[in-house]
């Protein structure tokens, strides 16, 4: 017996120790490292999204994090239709509460007036579908892309707030100019920012603006939009969290630039420190166009043919 396994011992040797053995394992493993790059880089190219900064490098979603959360604010601009970005709105306000207790989140589409709904529910005093028939012009995509911000808010005790000026001031801006706003009630000057609102007709959006459709739109078109940057940079600014981080979700025109939300905050608090992501869409993400460098810190770029929310 001990004469057979010896022999079978010796065998086995002279078949490792033979060239043509080592060679087709060579050849195993190269192609299975050729087959698993090849399977790596089609998933890199199917992939329906990428992050860069400001100059255009290409960055991650964890670097990103820890960026922004040392700002004071984060302005989150979104395609209103966009999955991506609704999906990693979410995730950021997951991976900044875990970074710091003290955040606050708040979004543009939700007006002032509503904030009493808001607080409702947060609490339990408004069950999900009170609080979708009572909600005044409460957005028609809330279901599928806000009402995960929301009820995230509600599970972790964190507050909402409803930054937007009523859709029906804006309205009277864009009839009547700021001059409108003189004749409000004293509920309705709740809704606003303190008078007279800040406003330079200057800022590359606003001139924009004013080109759209011809110029026909006049010159009251940008204070519309004014009024509701104007508004949702003085709701953030009254509900910062101390030593905390208040993400507010917006329209990416509202932020990109630096400019909108961006400008008023600047207004309302010197030397506070914001941080903006603006989203975009691309044909191809192998680089971020020209066009789109500089409009933010980060720029969240969306591939043309990913699936849109409605």
């Amino acid at each position: 017996m001990f004469n057979t396994e010896r022999t079978e011992i010796k065998v086995f040797e002279d078949i490792l120790l033979r060239s043509d053995y080592f060679s087709v394992m060579k050849k195993c493993i190269l192609s299975f490292t050729i087959i698993f790059l090849a399977l790596a880089a089609s998933a890199q190219e199917l992939q329906p999204y990428q992050l860069y900064t400001q100059s255009g490098k290409k960055t991650t979603f964890r670097k990103m994090v820890k960026s922004l959360a040392e700002r004071d604010v984060v302005l989150f601009g979104e395609y209103h239709d966009d999955a991506i970005a609704h999906w990693l709105q979410l995730e950021l306000a997951k991976a900044v509460l875990e970074r710091d207790s003290a955040l606050v989140l708040g979004a543009e589409m939700f007006e002032r007036n509503s904030q009493s709904y808001l607080d409702a529910y947060l609490v339990d005093s408004l069950n999900a579908e009170e609080f979708q028939d009572t909600v005044p012009s409460l957005w028609p995509n809330y279901r599928t892309d806000y009402a995960p911000l929301v009820n995230f808010a509600k599970d972790k005790g964190l507050p909402f707030i409803a930054t937007n000026v009523p859709r029906y001031l804006a309205s009277a801006v864009y009839r009547g100019g700021f001059e409108a706003l003189d004749t409000l009630s004293e509920r309705e000057m709740g809704f606003i920012p303190p008078l007279p609102i800040p406003y330079d007709p200057e800022l590359p959006g606003y001139q924009a603006m004013l080109e759209m459709g011809g110029g026909h739109g006049g010159p009251n078109l940008p204070m519309a939009q004014a009024i509701k940057d104007a508004a949702m940079g003085w709701s953030i600014i009254q509900h910062l969290p101390e030593n905390g981080t208040f993400i507010h979700f917006n329209g990416t025109y509202h932020s990109n630039n630096f400019e909108g939300i961006y400008w008023y905050l600047n207004e309302y608090q010197p030397g506070i420190e914001v941080g903006t992501i603006a989203t975009t869409r691309q044909e191809e993400l192998k680089n971020l166009v020209e066009e789109n460098k500089g409009i933010a810190d980060f720029i969240l770029v969306v591939d043309e043919d990913m699936t849109r929310t409605y």
